[in-house]
């Protein structure tokens, strides 16, 4: 047997690569993906009290014993696809708005990402989960209190450093003000009557308008060709 081919080299005795543990995790990932996204619509359509396992599990593709063999049931699903809108959310709105320096720039990203964001079918899970368990001591609740504080808390600092630097001006308190902005801005995109693009530069306004800033300089409209 040549140097390449022992245990750990990803090769079989033969010089052919190892891919059946790589193919079956690969597989229990994809699963686990489908699995999320089709409970995350489910959340966002129905609720918690009302989602249906083997409904998730048949719109994802697979049977209900595969769900289970990922999730323990329903409770860890519903943790899990939280977790999940929250990594997604971060990677597409919270990270880029977070890389802005300036707190305006900053705050306005924002609100531009989550009117994108929201357009999507999995969107609604946070505002359906916070209003359905609002009040409740449940490990659900718990884990929306844990990101929704982390976002508010995010938004409060920005405007605290904007409101030093003299680039926003005072107002009420930092933390109300920054709860405002975020129910501004989930009033708006939960509306199904504002269609793109519109849902982006209202959004921005939303916020703009909390923050007592004048509206932005208006920007050239695009025409499709």
């Amino acid at each position: 047997m040549s140097p390449e081919a022992g245990p750990g080299s990803g090769q079989a005795g033969d010089g052919r690569p190892r891919t059946g543990r790589r193919t079956q995790a690969d597989r229990r990932a994809r699963t686990r993906s489908a699995l999320l996204e089709a409970a995350a619509r489910g959340l966002s359509r129905h609720g918690y009290a009302n989602l249906v396992l083997e409904r998730v599990a048949a719109e994802a593709g697979y049977t209900r014993g595969a769900l289970y063999h990922q999730f323990a049931g329903k409770e860890e699903l519903a943790l899990a696809v939280v977790r999940w809108v929250d990594e997604t959310w971060a990677a597409e709105v919270g990270d880029p708005a977070a890389a802005e320096a300036d707190p305006v720039a900053a705050l306005m990203r924002m609100a531009r990402g989550h009117a994108v964001y929201c357009r999507r079918d999995v969107a609604g899970v946070v505002r359906v989960l916070a209003i359905e368990f609002a009040g409740r001591d449940h490990p659900v609740a718990r884990e929306l209190g844990r990101i929704l504080g982390k976002l508010t808390g995010d938004v409060e600092r920005r405007i605290e450093e904007g409101r030093r630097s003299g680039a926003i001006p005072p107002g009420p308190p930092a933390a109300d003000t920054a709860r405002a902005c975020l129910g501004a801005l989930e009033g708006l995109v939960s509306h199904d009557g504002i269609v793109p693009p519109h849902d982006v530069e209202l959004s921005e306004r939303a916020v703009r308008g909390v923050l007592g800033l004048p509206p932005a300089e208006p920007r050239a409209s695009v025409t499709a060709r």
